[in-house]
């Protein structure tokens, strides 16, 4: 899975070429593609339906209110892994299913919208926050510059919401006037705003989150 389509990028496309472009979703386990948008079938913001014969199942994450962990099954799923410690033989998925780790929400047409990485939610007060989403919010605030949240540990709230970014003037109550203004839950407005010159970025362009973690010592 790659980066959400930003909606300024969709309708720079449409504006400047008249080009319309189409979300998909896939995994590299599922060779690769689960969903996908077409020009009949298409809704923006979503990455469209599941393509015909993928079974697909939600499973409940906890603090988390709208859609699940997504789970998969069908004949381009992958046979298995080839694991360092039994490099002879492959582990299937069980039963055929395979976890993708995406929390995603599926209306009823059928359309699917990815809320995120399991890994990237941050429990907060006992509610479950897309990082993702965090990200989002600080790019909807100053979209010129770089984002990446990260969590950890909080004494009294599990965990707190720490939002790195290059921009200078960077502070939390403007975050919170943009949460406001788009009817974000503020709960996805951190607290802790750290601004630096250079936030480390993937070959993807997408943000190290395993420098940033290890820089701010939180991973080892």
């Amino acid at each position: 899975m790659t980066e959400k389509l930003k909606n300024e990028v969709r309708q720079f496309y449409s504006e400047q070429f008249g080009s319309r472009i189409f979300e998909a979703y896939g995994t590299t386990e599922a060779a690769p593609g689960l969903c996908i948008n077409t020009p009949m079938h298409n809704r923006p913001g979503t990455v469209g339906p599941f393509l015909p014969g993928i079974e697909w199942r939600l499973e409940n994450v906890p603090g988390i209110e709208r859609g699940g962990r997504l789970w998969v099954r069908g004949p381009n799923i992958m046979l298995g892994y080839i694991l360092a410690e039994e490099p002879c033989q492959i582990v299937e998925p069980l039963g055929g299913w395979y976890d993708t780790g995406d929390i995603v929400d599926v209306d009823d047409d059928g359309f699917v919208t990815v809320l995120g990485r399991a890994k990237r939610f941050a429990k907060i007060a006992g509610e479950m926050v897309s990082l993702t989403a965090v990200e989002d919010l600080a790019s909807a605030t100053w979209p010129e510059a770089l984002h990446a949240a990260l969590s950890r540990p909080h004494l009294h709230k599990g965990e707190e919401i720490l939002l790195i970014t290059n921009q200078p003037d960077a502070q939390p109550a403007a975050l919170l006037a943009k949460a406001r203004e788009k009817g974000i839950s503020e709960l996805c407005v951190p607290k802790v705003v750290i601004f630096r010159e250079e936030v480390p970025v993937l070959g993807s362009g997408k943000p190290d989150y395993v420098t940033l973690e290890k820089e701010m010592g939180l991973r080892s």
